[in-house]
């Protein structure tokens, strides 16, 4: 059994471009164990990831005294193989903390992480400045004679909806249908589109019983009178963990979301999803691969959101759905 240590800390999204190659990794080279170093706050999903076997928990708020505890466990591991996937100072210490025969950073780590490596993942054909997340994060796989490609898709099956969630989507306790999801949130304000509610509106006008469900913080609030007029709109905002997430994507007839970690799940879950851009580039950093017809983007004009307009997603949502 080959034991692989992925540092992956950070952030939901990129988590889940890891999980993608992790998974590659383990249907080409078959008898591995892998464990991933996590924030804490991350650690419950993966957790619930058949491609991961064990989660370390690192707790950022603990500071440098955090990063150390963290190196002294891993000290009292022993590793055959180390894939720093986060590219970051602490990262690489962590890396040089586990005894591996065999170690790989980013090539395109910051803060002088690439120093503290004899081996670096290569480039992949476009660049590191052009290319798509999971295309830089697939590179690792060359360097242990792997094809850099997707291999199977992610899955969380041990993620149940807690009881509070389900008690909201079956008051009567039953089963549910495979809702809409939309997720209004984004990790930055500036990849936050504004149009959530008025693409509900048109949604739960459509939608013909489908549930419509909003999912994410508590800092968005649906309109309140669509619980008066619409039996199939359920909103969710502040009230799942990332469990639930996984859960309810696993379900979804679709997703609609900004760019965002839920996007990402979706996508490495074979979930249809439609993600919204601004001022981020698709090409790098939408659903991967954008080639797949369960992937649709639209982006906003001039990378504007605010010039996007509730009507233009909702009729290219039925394009899609046709």
């Amino acid at each position: 059994m080959e034991e692989i240590l992925v540092i992956k800390p950070s952030s939901l999204g990129d988590i889940v471009h890891a999980l993608v190659v992790v998974e590659s990794l383990r249907r080409q080279r078959g008898n591995v164990r892998v464990t991933w170093l996590s924030r804490d706050i991350f650690a419950p999903l993966l957790e619930t990831c058949p491609t991961v076997d064990r989660v370390i928990r690192y707790r950022r708020e603990g500071g440098l005294r955090e990063i150390a505890r963290v190196g002294s466990a891993l000290r009292r591991e022993r590793f055959d193989l180390v894939l720093d996937m986060q590219g970051l100072a602490r990262s690489a210490f962590w890396a040089r903390c586990a005894p591996a025969p065999r170690k790989i950073g980013r090539g395109d780590g910051r803060e002088f992480s690439r120093l503290a490596f004899r081996e670096l993942a290569p480039p992949p054909e476009k660049g590191f400045k052009r290319a798509h997340a999971v295309e830089i994060l697939l590179q690792f796989l060359r360097p242990l004679g792997l094809a850099p490609e997707i291999r199977g898709e992610v899955s969380f099956p041990r993620a149940k909806l807690s009881e509070s969630v389900r008690r909201l989507l079956a008051p009567d306790g039953g089963d549910f249908p495979a809702p809409i999801l939309l997720f209004p949130d984004s990790r930055r304000p500036e990849k936050e589109w504004r149009g959530f509610r008025e693409l509900t509106s048109l949604l739960l006008a459509a939608s013909q019983g489908v549930p419509v469900v909003w999912v994410g913080s508590s800092r968005y609030a649906p309109d309140p009178a669509w619980d008066a007029v619409y039996t199939d709109f359920v909103s969710l905002m502040g009230k799942t963990t990332l469990a639930d997430v996984a859960a309810l994507i696993s379900r979804a007839r679709f997703c609609v979301t900004n760019d965002s970690g839920p996007m990402h799940i979706a996508a490495a879950m074979g979930v249809p999803v439609f993600g919204i851009f601004g001022p981020t580039p698709p090409e790098r950093y939408g659903p991967f691969p954008l080639s797949s017809p369960k992937n649709r983007v639209i982006r906003a004009p001039g990378g504007d959101l605010s010039k996007l307009s509730a009507q233009a997603v909702f009729e290219r949502l039925r394009e899609q759905a046709a």
